[in-house]
């Protein structure tokens, strides 16, 4: 196996949808969002943290509007229902595995309270939004190696402009569909009123039974030495847009991430925890605004199907390129994923 093998899905010609892509064809295509990884790999770790933020100012100040959708509950996250009951997101987003959740709640409310000394005493408290996938089969996931330390680096380093995918931050022990799955992402142009807008996406891949893959172009994919096991893997799919929407446009947006799992071969099945989250940078809530009326801003409705193809097209593409950018992986207990980057150079070859 080649690292070098690994590559974008469109450099496999695997192109899902008819839209037009944004310039690095990633969510941080949404100016000012930016991705920040910290990867454990050492010994049977296989483990890490992904950092979302979604500008890079005082979030629990300027709040994004924001809403999450759970296709299958079968997850530990912390935040949902706040996000949904406000309608706002306060805290970057964290992506980890599934017994790292308390450590990085605790790491982004003191990140929180270092920005804004008033939570919890003259101001409310805040609301930390975490998400996890279990990479306990390629990942020594009892060590519980993920350190607040590492939440840290992971936001501090997040950067606007391309960043790596694949095998790295929260997708290092990831698998999907049989494959190496991991961290992975895609975007969009929307063109409005003559702009330019984008909708982006990016996925922590970790779903999907063996030899159920689906490809753009309609190929079925078994992963070599795979076994019939039960669905019981997880996926995050975190959607941006500078595009104008309110709450419940976000919601009916962040649906369309699971027909985009569809297309694929997913089923939702009974143990996997499938979760979207939508929000815009279109504009912002102010934490401080003392009007009794406060204006907002919001797309018409009759465009909206713009949105929705352009979440499922783009969920599809974060997907793959999760699978495509990531290496064959052994890890704990010599467990071991393939690469479909590799798979797909053997067919064309």
């Amino acid at each position: 196996m080649s690292v070098s093998s690994c590559k974008s899905a469109r450099a496999f010609n695997l192109i899902n949808g008819p839209m037009t892509t944004g310039p690095i064809n990633a969510i941080t295509d949404i100016a000012g969002l930016a991705v920040g990884h910290v990867t454990l790999r050492d010994g049977g770790l296989r483990t890490g943290v992904t950092a979302v933020l979604p500008h890079q100012g005082n979030l629990f100040r300027q709040k994004v509007p924001a809403a999450a959708h759970v296709i299958n509950g079968f997850g530990k996250s912390a935040g949902l229902v706040q996000v949904n009951e406000l309608g706002c997101l306060e805290t970057p987003i964290v992506l980890t595995n599934t017994l790292g959740v308390g450590t990085a709640f605790n790491a982004l409310v003191r990140h929180a309270v270092a920005g804004n000394p008033d939570i919890g005493r003259e101001t409310g408290t805040v609301n930390p939004l975490v998400f996890e996938c279990n990479d306990g089969f390629l990942n020594d996931i009892q060590a519980m190696s993920v350190s607040e330390r590492d939440i840290d680096a992971a936001i501090v380093t997040a950067s606007t402009g391309a960043f790596e995918q694949g095998s790295v931050g929260a997708g290092t022990g990831m698998s999907c569909f049989g494959f190496k799955g991991g961290i992975g992402s895609a975007s969009r142009v929307i063109e409005l009123d003559g702009k330019n807008y984008h909708l982006g996406t990016l996925v922590l891949s970790n779903f999907g039974r063996a030899g159920d893959l689906v490809l753009p172009d309609g190929r079925r994919v078994i992963p070599p030495k795979a076994k019939p096991v039960a669905e019981k893997g997880s996926v995050i799919i975190i959607i941006a847009t500078d595009i104008p929407l309110d709450h419940r446009q976000l919601d009916r947006v962040a649906k369309r991430g699971g027909a985009g799992l569809a297309r694929m071969g997913a089923y939702w099945g009974n143990g996997s925890g499938d979760i979207a989250l939508a929000f815009s940078t279109g504009w912002t809530i102010h934490h401080d605004d003392n009007r009794d009326v406060v204006p907002v801003m919001m797309l018409n409705e009759n465009r909206i199907d713009r949105l929705f193809r352009a979440a499922a097209e783009t969920t599809v593409e974060a997907v793959l390129n999760s699978m495509t950018f990531a290496p064959e992986t052994t890890g704990f207990r010599q467990s071991w994923r393939p690469s479909l980057a590799d798979w797909l150079a053997d067919y064309e070859g």
